[in-house]
């Protein structure tokens, strides 16, 4: 018999987890002054350094006892409210209204996975991190816990009477839903998250040539290296080779970090509400409710439609600005799966309505601060510190003039919004092609605006905000848009649908 009403505490293992966690926070602050302390040591200090390591860990471990001894959770049946109590010194109590969490999710890093315990995570809408987090609970303890809370949360269920019947229900009640192949990943981290990827190699290659620097004699002999290695190859073949060493490293970037975070990613679906599992290292398991989806956004390139895989993206309600852990990611998907999700959503697949279109004014306004300007800066740059010669600048001029003139232009013909009783779709993106969702009684407030120099032309733009984040759509017919802002305010006044 299991009764969330009485106070509990976690695993006992949840001591080595804390005892983890606090010493990997320490050694994070302090690892400088560690390092120096290592470098320096000699036969007179040796003997302190190590003493007050152990002293240190000795410590950690008595304050992570503590933190364990003094952490408790239950359900306030009378309030209606998930309580925590925690603290070492200076103990707190968190107080959660049950009608207020917006996702409950299981997680599992490799300590935890070593030793056998879960991590349980509560989010509330409107909070910029993790509300609560219960760092050991045995596998059968979270479900029920996180069954429990997704239930009341939603809806009055009765108090569980049996630990036994309630996990056979849920193994009763759920089914596979889908599950991501190893191919369809490949597929996924070999056309997606360039920018990402990129990002990631230029701040790893950044932070290697700091610590190059910091020992001067090993970073000039690296360098000549490096210009022995570049001075015997023409700017042509230098530039090839540096683009294919890029475009390999960011691929496989990409293919490790898709595998590594949505390895066996599944599906369950359970009663009311999607089950998601997934994660190679750390095991995420995360469940939501299709009512509680604020925005969602279908995202493919050319290459994944010809591979016939997509990525759909789930924002639920969060504080008015899009955080990451509001974001629920479903990789791999084909069309066939993707319409089936989107179906389960919204239970029935989405059709576009009436569209609308930008002016043509939006592709002189990219075209000129996307293409002309940047040519214009780099001509003046290149005239003034004169980087490349005056025929190698028209030659990468007119690269860059060609490729971002396609892609201006298909950003032009792909931005449009679709408007039918039920669903708001937002088209937009040059290469990755984002589809945006949102439901009109779900819309919370509604801004419009026009530049003075727009009123003669009648365009203007409007933003759509939901719980989950805001929908812009800019430089099209403002008379239309009035319109269409005077039905919206009506389904939202007249709707008995709720937002969340």
């Amino acid at each position: 018999m299991n009764n969330f009403s009485i106070p509990q505490k976690q695993s006992l293992l949840g001591v080595v987890v804390m005892f983890v966690n606090t010493l990997q926070k320490l050694v994070r602050a302090f690892w400088p002054i560690l390092l120096i302390s290592i470098v320096k040591l000699n036969a007179t200090n040796k003997l302190i350094f190590f003493t007050s390591i152990v002293i240190g860990i000795v410590l950690v471990g008595i304050y992570a006892f503590i933190q364990y001894f003094n952490f408790t959770f239950y359900i306030d049946d009378k309030t209606d409210e998930f309580v925590i109590n925690k603290g070492v010194l200076n103990k707190s109590k968190i107080a959660i209204q049950l009608n207020k969490i917006q996702q409950v999710t299981i997680n599992q890093t490799i300590l935890q996975r070593i030793i056998g315990v879960y991590k349980l995570e509560i989010d509330t809408a409107g909070s910029d991190s993790k509300e609560v987090t219960i760092n050991a609970l045995n596998h059968e303890l979270a479900l029920l816990l996180k069954e429990k809370l997704v239930q009341v949360s939603t809806k009055n269920d009765s108090i569980v009477e049996s630990q036994q019947n309630e996990a056979e229900k849920v193994e009763m009640n759920s089914s596979t839903f889908f599950k991501a192949s190893i191919s369809s990943l490949l597929k996924i981290g070999l056309t997606s998250n360039y920018i990402k990827s990129l990002s990631l190699l230029l701040f790893f290659i950044a932070s290697a040539f700091e610590n190059l620097n910091k020992l001067s004699a090993e970073t000039e002999l690296y360098e000549s290296k490096v210009a022995l290695f570049f001075s015997n190859l023409s700017i042509a073949t230098a530039v090839f080779f540096v683009g294919i060493v890029l475009i390999s490293v960011i691929l496989i970037i990409n293919l490790v970090r898709t595998i590594v975070k949505y390895y066996d990613f599944t599906i369950v679906k359970n009663n009311d509400s999607l089950s998601m599992q997934f994660g190679l290292f750390n095991t995420k398991n995360t469940l939501m409710n299709p009512d509680k989806v604020q925005k969602l956004k279908v995202t493919q390139n050319y290459f994944q439609r010809k591979l016939d895989v997509l990525t759909i993206e789930v924002n639920q309600a969060s504080n008015g600005f899009e955080n990451e852990k509001d974001k629920l990611q479903i990789p791999a998907c084909s069309e066939s799966e993707s319409e089936t999700i989107l179906k389960l959503i919204y239970n029935q697949y989405p059709i576009k309505g009436q569209v609308l279109s930008p002016n043509i004014r939006k592709l002189v306004i990219n075209a000129f601060f996307l293409i002309l300007f940047p040519i214009l800066i780099s001509f003046i740059l290149n005239e003034k510190f004169e980087f490349v010669s005056r025929i190698y600048w028209i030659f990468l001029c007119l690269i860059y003039l060609v490729l971002n003139s396609i892609l201006v232009y298909k950003s032009y013909k792909h931005y449009k919004l679709f408007v039918s009783d039920k669903y708001i779709i937002k088209q937009e993106g040059a290469w990755d092609i984002d589809t945006i969702i949102i439901e009109p009684h779900k819309i919370q407030t509604i801004a419009t605006h026009q530049y003075f120099w727009q009123k003669k032309s009648n365009i203007g733009s409007i933003t759509l905000s939901t719980a989950g984040g805001n929908l812009n759509f800019s430089t099209a017919n403002f008379s239309e848009m009035k319109q269409l802002v005077n039905y919206w305010l009506y389904q939202v006044e007249t709707t008995n649908k709720s937002w969340i």
